[in-house]
């Protein structure tokens, strides 16, 4: 099994979200907690009471411990109320209330919406007493359209509930909105752990910068000016020296058919546009290396396509530094 190099505390505070890469280990952490996998070595606690470690090793069953999976997994033969009874360690009657899938009680989940049958597997878990919530990319199964405003609604429902929670994903927006602190996971090893807003703020690797969403272009620092390593030069609001990580976000990027002669964007990177991602009422557009965000309308208007030339620029106050 692949080594990990893992130290993340969970706390009532919030839940902790684990995002990384594909095959970064996230959901091996999950299986590992849960006690469906076993580690070669290393130590699990929860609460102050050893789960896993040295002469110890607790099987799945006797673990206090709610789990969450990405499809709900909950049994299509039973009502609301003998799934969230399964395994219960509490009364289920307030389980229902505090879910608001009282009046669902009699349902089978064939018959709910994709937010009522995560409530429903959400209220099984809680319904455990369990010292540890798991969540497996629990917003994944939901349609895109819905996917907020469940996720709100989770969030809402994680806190209620207080108990520890460990949340699985891929997404920046529901690690930011489920959770209050992210931790990423690359190769096996935490690269950062922080907030949405310190990740944002202070990227500690590209993979962390690309998570959050931010353009992170490598390059070497001089004064007011960044020679990137495609010798492309970005102009700085603040100066800096060295081996730098420029950061700018896409909604900060704007696209052109030629240089504008505007004097306040300081920054022009001419290229092909790579790709153009239409999401909702925005597209995402790759160009040299660049992703910039523009609204539907003006992807229309400038005739955005793969191949075609164009101009990003942006202005010197919105580009960042990070030494690395």
């Amino acid at each position: 099994m692949r080594d990990f190099a893992l130290a993340v505390e969970i706390s009532t505070d919030g839940p902790l979200a684990v995002v990384g890469p594909s095959g970064a280990g996230k959901s091996t952490i999950l299986r590992l907690v849960a006690g469906l996998l076993t580690p070669t070595h290393g130590q699990i606690e929860c609460r102050g009471r050893t789960w896993f470690g040295p002469g110890v090793d607790l099987p799945v069953e006797r673990r206090p411990l709610g789990f969450v999976f990405q499809d709900y997994a909950l049994f299509p033969h039973m009502t609301v109320r003998g799934n969230v009874a399964f395994g219960a360690r509490r009364p289920v009657e307030p389980v229902l209330d505090r879910m608001r899938i009282a009046q669902l009680a009699d349902q089978r989940p064939g018959r709910l919406s994709g937010g009522e049958r995560q409530r429903v597997a959400v209220g099984r878990a809680v319904a455990r007493d369990p010292d540890l919530l798991l969540l497996d990319e629990p917003l994944s199964a939901l349609d895109p359209s819905t996917r907020d405003a469940v996720g709100a609604e989770l969030a809402s429902v994680l806190r209620e509930t207080g108990v520890p929670a460990l949340v699985v994903t891929h997404s920046f927006e529901e690690a930011a909105t489920l959770a209050s602190r992210i931790a990423v996971l690359e190769l096996g090893t935490i690269t950062q752990t922080g907030s949405a807003e310190d990740l944002l703020a202070d990227p500690a690797t590209p993979f962390v910068a690309r998570f959050a969403g931010l353009n992170h272009l490598l390059g070497v620092a001089q004064g007011s000016e960044v020679v990137l390593e495609s010798g492309a030069r970005v102009r700085l609001a603040e100066p800096a020296s060295g081996a730098v990580a420029v950061l700018v976000a896409p909604w900060e990027i704007t696209l052109a058919l030629a240089q504008p002669h505007s004097e306040s964007a300081l920054n022009h990177i001419a290229g092909s546009v790579e790709r153009v991602v239409r999401i909702g009422n925005r597209a995402r557009v790759t160009v040299a290396g660049l992703t910039a965000e523009v609204t539907q309308e003006s992807a229309s208007r400038l005739g955005l396509r793969p191949g075609l030339d164009v101009v990003a620029t942006w202005k010197a106050t919105s580009t960042r530094t990070v030494a690395r």
